[in-house]
């Protein structure tokens, strides 16, 4: 099938004896990063971008006898997990629970001047607000083709919409985000 050539380029080389479950527990591995900070984004805080993480693998675990379907495993995984941030999110907005300091600034690299690092966190800032404030639609389009890497095709087959929507609300999400972040402080 041609599922797996596309498997070729975002997996690692699968185990001879479990080669479902390896290339997922790989995959997951290789994108934990970039998920986190994409849940990190949906969700608002770190210890709910966590919990997210995790009930997005376990879905995807369960999931797992589906994966000779899957034509874009990273596609698939990112769609599972912006799911899971999305009731993380609904169950978290009841609670209105705000990150610690420190949670936000074990994103930023210790190794910078404390200047630099405070620029950094409040541009972080900024970014964060506006992407909350970007509708859940435009929000989600936005991450999946910002931290997903996925193209407009995969958001629209993901996501069950044409490809003219997913456009639409990318551009509404880039107008907004260059709105806020070019307003003055």
């Amino acid at each position: 099938m041609s599922s797996s050539a596309s498997k070729e380029k975002t997996e690692a080389p699968l185990s001879p004896a479990s080669p479902v479950l390896g290339s997922l527990a790989d995959a997951f591995a290789l994108y934990q990063s970039e998920l986190l900070g994409t849940l990190y984004y949906l969700v608002g805080n770190l210890d709910d971008a966590r919990d997210a993480l995790q009930d997005a693998f376990i879905k995807c675990w369960r999931n797992q006898d589906k994966l000779h379907e899957v034509q874009n495993l990273k596609a698939w995984i990112f769609c599972v997990a912006l799911n899971a941030g999305r009731d993380v999110r609904e169950t978290a907005w009841r609670r209105r629970r705000q990150g610690l300091p420190e949670d936000e600034m074990q994103l930023t690299s210790r190794e910078q001047p404390p200047d630099v690092i405070l620029e950094n966190d409040e541009r972080m800032a900024l970014l964060r607000d506006a992407l909350r404030a970007l509708r859940p639609e435009e929000q989600e389009i936005f991450l999946l083709r910002q931290n997903g890497n996925l193209t407009y095709e995969e958001i629209a087959k993901e996501l069950n919409i044409p490809p003219g929507t997913v456009k639409t609300r990318m551009r509404l999400a880039l107008n907004h985000l260059r709105q806020v972040l070019a307003e003055p402080t």
